[in-house]
């Protein structure tokens, strides 16, 4: 077990400020890993909501990667020394879209840090808050969870066993991430976390028995499902992760309407676990 004695409520309230001019380019690349050949951007096009994460993004020069590929630990995030990392949810308000080419700030701060104890062992959880402005207007606003857990032991793959019934009017689709997707959403994204690129890093070292599926994208990917599902611009959009998801089978999303006009989804895996779970509001 990893003995944890700093006092990290010290980076409560740290605030980072970031700069973006949007440039066109990055979500025309996004569009072709996406498979989505009837998308235009130019200067003045409205960003999808979620693909404010390929903006903004960090930098940190190589010698300072840690052996995971994070940046290493301490300046604005809390040198927290469980050595897993993951983006465990966020909650995100989408007030008016931010628009291609032209500058925009991000603004962070550190909410909370807050130390628990779960079946896996202990764990740490990291609450940013972020505002997106364009313009001297909010544009987005988003509250992410990352979770920092202790070694573990290894996880098996997932059997594969036929999806049960899809509810009567839910939207589905099924995608088969591999090694090339999460290459280049982690190109997109500039993370170097090795967990979705590195096979032999993955299972050898972290104990994951194939590629691990980037939350942000299986999140990108159930919120295009319900913007084209409900023909109705996103509003809002809240996720969590629930279990690991790997590059070794297909995954199935499912989006069910709901009677208060929001909608339920799922990221599914090949043994009929979800792996992420989310809710879409519209605006």
């Amino acid at each position: 077990m990893t003995d944890v004695t700093t006092d990290f409520g010290a980076w409560i309230g740290r605030t980072e400020t970031t700069e973006d001019p949007l440039a066109v380019t990055q979500a025309r690349a996004a569009a072709a890993m996406f498979d989505d050949e009837g998308a235009t951007f130019d200067d003045g096009s409205p960003l999808p909501p979620l693909w404010h994460w390929f903006y903004f993004l960090p930098r940190a020069p190589q010698s300072k990667l840690d052996v995971d590929g994070h940046p290493q630990r301490g300046g604005f995030l809390p040198p927290i020394p469980y050595p897993r990392r993951m983006f465990a949810g966020s909650t995100l308000r989408f007030l008016r879209p931010l628009a291609l080419g032209r500058p925009a700030r991000r603004h962070a701060t550190i909410a909370d840090v807050a130390l628990k104890s779960g079946k896996s062992g202990s764990l740490a959880f990291v609450t940013v808050a972020l505002r997106f402005e364009q313009d001297g207007a909010t544009c987005v606003e988003e509250e992410q969870q990352i979770v920092y857990r202790e070694p573990g032991a290894a996880v098996p793959a997932p059997a594969v066993v036929p999806w049960p019934e899809a509810p009567a009017g839910a939207w589905t689709r099924v995608v088969a991430p591999d090694s090339r997707w999460l290459f280049r959403f982690s190109a997109l994204t500039f993370n170097a976390h090795r967990i979705h690129y590195d096979r032999d890093y993955a299972r050898d070292v972290e104990g994951y028995p194939g590629l691990v599926v980037h939350g942000p994208l299986t999140a990108m990917l159930l919120a295009d499902l319900a913007a084209r599902g409900s023909g109705r611009p996103l509003a809002a959009f809240l996720f969590r992760g629930v279990a690991p998801l790997f590059d070794l089978a297909p995954v199935r999303l499912v989006g069910t309407p709901g009677a208060d006009g929001s909608a339920a989804l799922e990221a599914q895996r090949s043994d009929g676990q979800v792996a992420l779970a989310a809710t879409a509001r519209f605006g």
